[in-house]
């Protein structure tokens, strides 16, 4: 198979832009999915009425419905309804729909693998809930969920390539511009490998840095 280096060498600041884009929706994503799977977990830890049943059909519907689907509802339903956004900020907001149930769940996981004796210690010595939560939980719950964070956000990086169907130029759509504008199918697809490549494993390389620095911390090996 012969390559078109010069294509390649053409093509690189156009998927350099789309990285960037890549990158930056998916720091958005994982940011918002954070905060909004530790404060569910925790409406879910402590069974908060009411908001807790809408919280599980959320978690629900959420990991149920593809990406697809829900980004075509933000992009096209809602302006049915008077409600208009940019396709940076449906992608952001879809993708933390999206994240957000599944971190959810990682850090409910986390949370109920802390000690119940460690709990009752806590209330034993006066800590409030939000003490409680602060001091003895959360750094515990955050350590045991550190893995499973880590896989939620690399899938999200990934499901970054959906976000070409609201026209954003997205790496997927870059490389489907240029195979059908210019049928170098090898070298747009070689591209967009290496450009996955070269975000994914550095990002999967230092979580499981951070998860060894987190263990050796916990268990002293």
């Amino acid at each position: 198979m012969d390559l078109d280096w010069n294509f390649i060498a053409e093509s690189l600041p156009l998927y350099g832009e789309a990285m960037w884009l890549t990158v930056k929706l998916a720091f958005w994503a994982v940011m918002l999915s954070l905060i909004v799977g530790l404060l569910f977990s925790f409406v879910l830890h402590y069974k908060v009425k009411g908001i807790q049943t809408i919280i599980l059909a959320y978690v629900e519907l959420s990991r149920n419905t593809p990406l697809l689907v829900q980004l075509f509802f933000l992009y096209y339903g809602f302006p049915r309804i008077g409600i208009h956004m940019s396709e940076m900020t449906c992608a952001i907001i879809g993708l933390t729909f999206l994240g957000g149930s599944y971190m959810t769940e990682a850090f409910r996981s986390g949370i109920e693998a802390v000690s119940k004796t460690q709990i009752e210690s806590g209330y034993s010595i006066g800590l409030s809930k939000i003490q409680l939560a602060r001091y003895v939980i959360l750094p515990q719950a955050f350590a045991i969920s550190i893995p499973s964070l880590g896989a939620n956000a690399i899938f999200l990086l990934k499901e970054t390539s959906i976000v070409g169907a609201i026209s954003l130029l997205d790496l997927t759509n870059v490389a489907k511009d240029l195979i059908g504008m210019f049928y170098k199918t090898e070298e747009s697809l070689l591209l967009l490998v290496g450009s996955y490549l070269a975000l994914i494993l550095p990002l999967s390389l230092l979580l499981s840095w951070v998860e060894k620095k987190v263990r050796f911390a916990e268990y002293g090996y």
